[in-house]
């Protein structure tokens, strides 16, 4: 039986349940089974020991922003597109992410290093990315102005996308009042005061009518992709329920609990960040996802701008099951995202697979994504670093 991999007493997270000494079975692109370990390993097969370590899918992460801070390292010193998204591709395998939406933002705000040239690039080259490890994939982030979906209807002309998202962030409408519009701007992001004011009014400026009409443009290049839809920082039940009116069936981060309870009671799935779990606590002072996990309404984390996050969040103790904190950042988000095929540990599935060990905190240390072992750490349970002690000069 060659081209068989086989590995043996892992701690493996199902949908439903964890075995604890487990085995799973990858022939070619798939799983082809899952049990609980048997004595004898199956003859001519690869053999994985993965005694100590956590087998569960890859993750599959919907929102991730991290390839802006690889583009830019400082703002302003921007590297090629190309270098910066083969980078971002091997930190997210790293951090176990083997299925990536890159979320890029179409907003002209030069002071925090967004443009629409930049997304024009981005866009174009995340569908014909070569050489990357993992599943790359497209979301589009559309401010509700009309030059950034004026920029998003020019890009889909020829570029497809794997999921749509709608944003407007303006004082007082959404995750800040006034004040808070202007702090944020200033200090967390270091824009000139000028420039957050020219900004402030021009997303003001912008009717009911208008954003309505904006929306309404941005879903119907969604449904002609036919690709999810998905509000982004609804603040109450009537932002969810208009969302809803244009086809959203995904809310990322609401800002309230009220607003994230409606999306749940209406059937949408309510998209959260990982970060925020993992900080305890948002770092906006928005709605807190243990908050929403309590509640019961979170049902997909992303790693929103650190993809370790995503990894680290299933490991952090909600008082659920172990399997259940695991289906938020694989099987949920897949199935969001129209991926039938992925996410998780059960025969037929795509053989995207992690080998975490999870103390002191976790690592993964092998990678398989569609049967194909892309990522081998060392033994981080055995390894220790031999230090030589520097000598000056002369020594």
């Amino acid at each position: 039986m060659t081209g068989i991999t086989e590995i043996r007493h892992g701690r493996v997270v199902t949908p439903t349940r964890v075995l604890e000494d487990g085995r799973v079975v990858l022939a070619g692109s798939h799983i082809v089974s899952v049990s609980e370990t048997p004595v004898e390993p199956l003859p001519r097969a690869k053999t994985v020991d993965a005694s100590g370590l956590v087998v569960m899918p890859g993750l599959v992460d919907l929102h991730g922003d991290d390839v802006e801070q690889e583009l830019y390292p400082r703002s302003g010193a921007r590297v090629d597109a190309r270098w910066a998204l083969s980078m971002v591709d091997r930190v997210n395998v790293m951090a176990g992410v083997t299925t990536k939406f890159h979320a890029v933002a179409f907003e002209d705000a030069p002071d925090d290093n967004r443009s629409f040239a930049d997304a024009d690039e981005l866009a174009r080259e995340i569908p014909s990315m070569t050489g990357a490890l993992g599943d790359n994939r497209l979301h589009i982030r559309c401010e509700l102005s009309r030059s950034s979906v004026d920029a998003v209807e020019r890009v889909v002309d020829d570029v497809d996308a794997d999921l749509v998202s709608i944003m407007h962030h303006a004082p007082d409408d959404g995750q800040f009042d006034a004040d808070e519009f202007v702090r944020h701007y200033v200090e967390d992001r270091n824009w000139p005061r000028e420039s957050v004011a020219e900004a402030a009014i021009d997303r003001d400026a912008l009717s009911r009518s208008v954003r309505d009409s904006l929306s309404e443009r941005i879903a119907e290049l969604a449904a002609t992709l036919e690709v999810p839809l998905a509000s982004h920082d609804d603040e109450s039940p009537a932002d969810v329920e208009r969302q809803l009116d244009h086809g959203a069936w995904i809310s990322e981060y609401p800002l309230t609990i009220e607003a994230a309870e409606h999306a749940a009671d209406r059937g949408m799935t309510v998209a959260m960040g990982a970060p925020n779990l993992v900080r305890g606590g948002s770092l906006w002072d928005n709605l807190s996802v243990r908050s929403a996990i309590d509640d019961g309404v979170v049902d997909v984390l992303c790693s929103d701008y650190h993809p370790p996050s995503l990894l680290a969040a299933p490991f952090v103790d909600t008082g659920e099951p172990f399997s259940v904190r695991v289906n938020r950042v694989t099987q949920n988000p897949a199935e969001a995202a129209g991926l039938h095929d992925r996410g998780r540990m059960e025969a037929g599935a795509r053989a995207d697979v992690l080998l975490v060990n999870p103390e002191p905190f976790p690592v993964v240390e092998r990678v398989f994504i569609e049967g194909v072992e892309v990522l081998t750490t060392c033994d981080t349970r055995t390894r220790t670093v031999q230090r030589t002690p520097w000598r000056g000069p002369g020594s």
